[in-house]
């Protein structure tokens, strides 16, 4: 049995130790922000933070971190309020949004560890894989949310969970069509 901190909440998983973390997150704590993307540890989809900084969950076997501490993208903030997430949703990073919760959760944990980020350091230390591509605006999105965690720049609080679709459009200017575009019926 392996003891640990998920989320802020005592965890002893009935697991063999050999079992990677991102199963017991998703199988046993039913944890599915924490995506499975190619199983090698390249993509980064099933990053969290582990003990403070980012792991590819699935490379770590739970009888490895026995009494560590592991936050995944459902414990960051339930409410979206921290600076990667609100960043992430104002430059409307996300596409089809698999690798986002991986993205979100390293970008935190390089911001932890460096409060400004420059340019090159968020291409070298992000390097989570995106098939759509998002790049150029995660670059930005990262340095926003640093100007926000330093109190320099203030983001637009984004939308709660659950928060009907055309409200939050009004509350996100991302999430309206360009002018000009309309929907046809």
């Amino acid at each position: 049995m392996t003891s640990l901190t998920v989320n802020n909440q005592p965890v002893r998983y009935r697991l063999p130790p050999d079992t990677p973390l991102l199963w017991a997150l998703r199988d046993a704590s039913n944890l599915t922000g924490t995506k499975y993307g190619c199983g090698t540890g390249d993509c980064g989809a099933c990053t969290v933070d582990l003990d403070g900084r980012a792991v590819r969950s699935c490379q770590i076997p739970i009888g490895r971190i026995e009494g560590s501490v592991v936050t995944t993208i459902e414990g960051l903030s339930r409410d979206r309020s921290h600076p990667v997430q609100q960043a992430f949703l104002a430059a409307n990073v996300s596409q089809c949004g698999f690798c986002i919760p991986g993205l979100v959760m390293a970008s935190a944990a390089l911001l932890r560890r460096d409060p400004a980020p420059s340019e090159a350091t968020i291409r070298a230390q992000i390097t989570n894989l995106c098939r759509c591509g998002v790049y150029p605006r995660l670059v930005e999105a990262i340095q926003r949310a640093a100007r926000a965690a330093r109190g320099e720049e203030t983001i637009p609080a984004a939308p709660l969970p659950g928060t009907d679709p055309a409200d939050a459009a009004r509350a996100v200017p991302a999430l309206l069509a360009p002018a000009g575009v309309h929907d046809t019926p």
